[in-house]
C-alpha cells in the first residue's frame, strides 16, 4: 500500500480539547447500575455499597462528565422516589424498559459515587412525566446551601453541603416517540424552557443541554433542532446529539469508515446551532454534549420483563469495534470547536467497556480503545492534512485508509501541570497523535510531520490490533489488550511508522 502522510502545523489549530468528551453514561437500565457499579451484596463491595473490582477498572478509562439517571428511563423517572431512608423508598415499575426499579440507588448514592470518581455530575431531568418544578427543585435539592425546603431535606439525609452539580440535560431524546412523554418539538420547547428558567434561577452557575434530534435517520432530523434552539435561546448553553452504529450488513468496510459519518453528523448539527445564532443575532455559540454514543447492534432486547436488573442489551464487543470506538473520540476531537461533552453509553454492563458475572469481570475492547485515547489529553487540536490511499464505500465514497486525530499540549512547555503528563515524558511540548488503520489486510506506512516545529522522539505510544471479530471474554479476559507500540524511526524531525491491519495507534511524541 502507497504511504500516507499526515502533516500538521500549531497554527492550523481548531480549539483546546474539552476534557469533557471523555465522559460515560450510567443509566437505570438492565444491570448497569444494579450489579454493575452498585452491588452491596458483592465481596467487592465497598462502605457504600458501590463495587471496588469494577470502579478500579473505571478509573483507569479517566473519565470525566458523568450523566445520569437516563436515557429513556428518566422520562418515568422522579427523584424523590430515590432519597432518604432505603426503607422508606419505593419499588416502582420503569415504563421505559418493562422492569424493576427498588429505587435503592438514587441522588445522594450517584453524587456520592461521582466525588470518589472524581466525576463531573451530568443530572438529566425529568420532561416526560415530570414538570419544570420538579426539575427545578431537584436543582435546589443537590446545590443550594442549607436554609430552605430542599436543601434543608439533603441535610436532613447526611449532605449538609451542596453536592455542586453543573451539567443538567433538560430531558432526553423527546423527538423519539418511544418516549414516555414524547410532544413535537414547540411543545418541548416550551417545557424545556420553563425549565431552564426556573433551574437558573436555582443556580446561575449551571449548564444545561437541550434535547436535539436524537439520531440522523429521525424524519425531523436538523428541524428540531432549528425550532428548539430558536425557542430556548440563550437559556440553553449546549444542544446533545446521540449516534448508534454497527456493522449490521457485514461491511467491515463500510464499518470502519463510520469516522467519516460521524463528523458529518457533527458538522450538520454544528450548522443548525449556528444557522439559529445568526438569525437571532445572538453572541452566545451554542456547543454540542454528544452525550450518548457507542457501537450497538446486536443486543437489541429491552423488555425487562418486570424483573429487577435484567440482562438488558449486553453487547459483547470486537476489534472492528473497538476502532470504531476510537474514531468516535477522534472526531470529537477533530471538532473540537464545537464538541464540548460527549458520554459513552455505557459504563458497565449495558452497551459498556466493562462486563460483569457474578464476582467476575472483564474489560471489552472497546475499554482498551477508550483508555488509549482518554489517557493522552490536554491541548489544543490540530486540523490534519492525510494524504495517502483510499478505497471506495457504499455510504461515503471514497475514504482515507488512515484516520487520525491530534492534540498538540504545550502545558509542560510553559511550566504547568498537565493532564497529558498521565501519558509520562519530561518537560516540553507533546503531540498526542491517534492513528487507525482501516484496512483489513493491508499494513499502512504512515509519516507524521509537524511542519514548523522537528518530532524529536517517541515518549511513549500503544498499539490495538487483531483479527476483526475477536473479542474479550470472561474465560480469555485479556485476549485483546494494548501492546507498546516501540517500532517507530524519527527522520529528519518526521516520525515514521508502519500500522498492521485493523489497529489503532496511539502515541505521544516529544517535539
Amino acid at each position: 500500500m502507497q504511504s500516507t502522510t499526515v502533516t500538521l502545523h500549531r497554527e492550523f489549530s481548531v480549539a483546546p480539547v474539552d476534557d469533557r468528551i471523555y465522559g460515560g453514561f450510567l443509566e437505570h437500565l438492565g444491570r448497569a447500575v444494579y450489579q454493575g457499579v452498585y452491588e452491596p451484596n458483592s465481596p467487592y463491595a465497598d462502605e457504600h455499597g458501590f463495587r471496588r473490582d469494577v470502579l478500579e477498572a473505571l478509573a483507569g478509562l479517566r473519565m470525566t462528565a458523568m450523566r445520569y439517571p437516563g436515557g429513556n428511563f428518566v422520562s418515568g423517572y422522579h427523584w424523590t422516589d430515590g432519597i432518604g431512608p432505603k426503607a422508606n423508598r419505593p419499588v416502582v415499575r420503569d415504563l421505559a424498559w418493562q422492569s424493576l426499579e427498588s429505587n435503592q440507588f438514587g441522588t445522594d448514592e450517584f453524587l456520592t459515587l461521582c466525588r470518589q470518581m472524581s466525576w463531573t455530575p451530568m443530572m438529566t431531568v425529568n420532561l416526560g412525566t415530570g414538570t419544570p418544578e420538579e426539575a427545578g427543585a431537584w436543582v435546589d435539592y443537590c446545590n443550594s446551601p442549607v436554609g430552605a425546603r430542599w436543601s434543608n431535606l439533603r441535610a436532613a439525609n447526611g449532605h449538609p453541603d451542596p453536592w455542586g452539580a453543573k451539567l443538567w440535560c433538560l430531558g432526553n431524546e423527546m423527538d423519539g416517540q418511544w418516549q414516555i412523554g414524547h410532544v413535537p418539538a414547540d411543545h418541548y420547547a416550551i417545557r424545556a424552557q420553563q425549565a431552564a428558567k426556573i433551574m437558573k434561577d436555582m443556580d446561575p452557575t449551571i449548564e444545561t443541554v437541550l434535547c436535539g434530534t436524537c439520531g440522523f435517520f429521525m424524519p425531523t432530523y436538523m428541524e428540531w433542532d432549528r425550532t428548539v434552539l430558536q425557542h430556548c435561546g440563550d437559556i440553553v448553553d449546549h444542544l446533545s446529539v446521540h449516534r448508534y452504529v454497527g456493522n449490521r450488513d457485514g461491511d467491515s468496510s463500510n464499518y470502519l469508515a463510520e469516522g467519516v459519518r460521524i463528523s458529518k453528523h457533527i458538522q450538520d448539527m454544528d450548522t443548525a446551532c449556528r444557522f439559529v445564532q445568526a438569525r437571532r443575532q445572538s453572541k452566545k455559540r451554542i456547543t454540542l454534549a454528544f452525550d450518548e454514543w457507542n457501537v450497538w447492534y446486536r443486543a437489541n432486547d429491552g423488555n425487562g420483563r418486570g424483573v429487577f436488573a435484567p440482562h438488558l442489551l449486553e453487547e459483547v464487543y470486537n476489534v472492528e469495534d473497538a476502532l470504531v470506538v476510537a474514531e468516535f473520540l477522534m472526531a470529537f476531537i477533530r471538532h473540537a470547536d464545537s464538541v464540548k461533552i460527549a458520554n459513552i453509553a455505557q459504563i458497565v454492563n449495558v452497551i459498556a467497556p466493562i462486563l460483569t458475572s457474578g464476582d467476575r469481570m472483564v474489560r471489552q475492547t472497546i475499554y482498551w480503545a477508550f483508555e488509549m485515547l482518554s489517557k493522552r489529553r490536554g491541548g489544543v487540536s490540530l486540523r490534519p492534512a492525510v494524504r495517502g490511499p483510499q478505497y471506495e464505500t457504499k455510504a461515503d465514497g471514497m475514504v482515507d485508509y488512515v484516520d487520525t486525530a491530534a492534540i498538540l499540549d504545550e502545558s509542560n512547555a510553559n511550566g504547568k501541570t498537565s493532564q497529558a503528563g498521565a501519558a509520562g515524558g519530561g518537560p516540553g511540548e507533546k503531540l498526542h497523535v491517534f492513528l487507525v488503520n482501516r484496512s483489513l489486510t493491508e499494513p499502512a506506512e504512515v509519516r507524521v510531520r509537524l511542519l514548523d516545529q522537528p518530532l524529536a522522539r517517541l515518549v511513549n505510544g500503544d498499539l490495538l490490533t487483531g483479527d476483526k471479530s475477536a473479542a474479550n471474554t470472561f474465560d480469555d479476559p485479556d485476549n485483546i489488550t494494548p501492546k507498546p507500540l516501540t517500532e517507530i524511526a524519527f527522520k529528519n524531525g518526521e516520525a515514521l511508522l508502519k500500522l498492521p491491519p485493523l489497529s489503532l495507534a496511539a502515541m505521544t511524541l516529544s517535539v
